[in-house]
């Protein structure tokens, strides 16, 4: 985890920890520990800031080329354009800003575990797509879930709310986005570059 912010570091490690899926290997508040640290570890995922000291976006072609096997996922208090461009450009596997809730880094990290993209709720282009636009935030979660193939059982034990709380928010979402069942959800979501697709 690399962020040079110390108390943003010690909150997201307390995050991982609670959950208990993902182990920290290194913290790293500058580029160059960044790169002493993917020398050492080879960790599945790099979380990055792009405001690290020495150029947190600079080391992404570094680590695409250097250690291939590490996917990337931006955490940033950047949320706006050029940022979320250049990054997905560079191939970056996931973009959270740091404005989104806590438990979106979880969703990002299970997410790119799974060999998928992911960008964090609030980055999500909307403002051209009505559909999307009438979810609630919690619709917009419980809504991926599903379309990642995952079932309601699964979806509300990664989202943390009961079972029965996903089967009423996956009624108002299918009504609302004319499906009626969920791979439309699944193939509503490619088609709007919220999934990636299966290699």
């Amino acid at each position: 985890m690399a962020d040079d912010h110390a108390i943003v570091r010690a909150g997201f490690r307390a995050l991982l920890d609670q959950a208990g899926d993902y182990q920290v290997l290194a913290e790293c508040g500058s580029v160059d520990e960044a790169r002493e640290a993917l020398a050492r570890h080879a960790p599945d995922v790099l979380v990055l800031d792009i405001s690290l000291p020495g150029g947190g976006l600079g080391l992404v072609p570094e680590v695409r080329s250097g250690h291939p096997g590490t996917a990337i996922l931006i955490l940033s208090m950047h949320s706006g354009e050029p940022y979320v461009s250049e990054a997905l450009r560079l191939g970056v596997n996931g973009y959270v800003s740091k404005g989104s809730a806590a438990d979106e880094l979880l969703l990002a990290l299970d997410a790119i575990g799974a060999g998928e993209r992911y960008l964090s709720s609030d980055l999500r282009d909307e403002r051209n797509d009505p559909e999307l636009a009438m979810l609630s935030r919690r619709e917009r979660e419980v809504f991926l879930q599903l379309a990642e193939g995952r079932t309601p059982k699964q979806a509300a034990h990664h989202l943390g709310i009961s079972d029965k709380t996903v089967y009423l928010h996956r009624d108002r979402i299918r009504r609302k986005m004319g499906v009626q069942n969920d791979l439309q959800l699944h193939q509503l979501a490619l088609a709007r570059g919220l999934l990636s697709p299966a290699p």
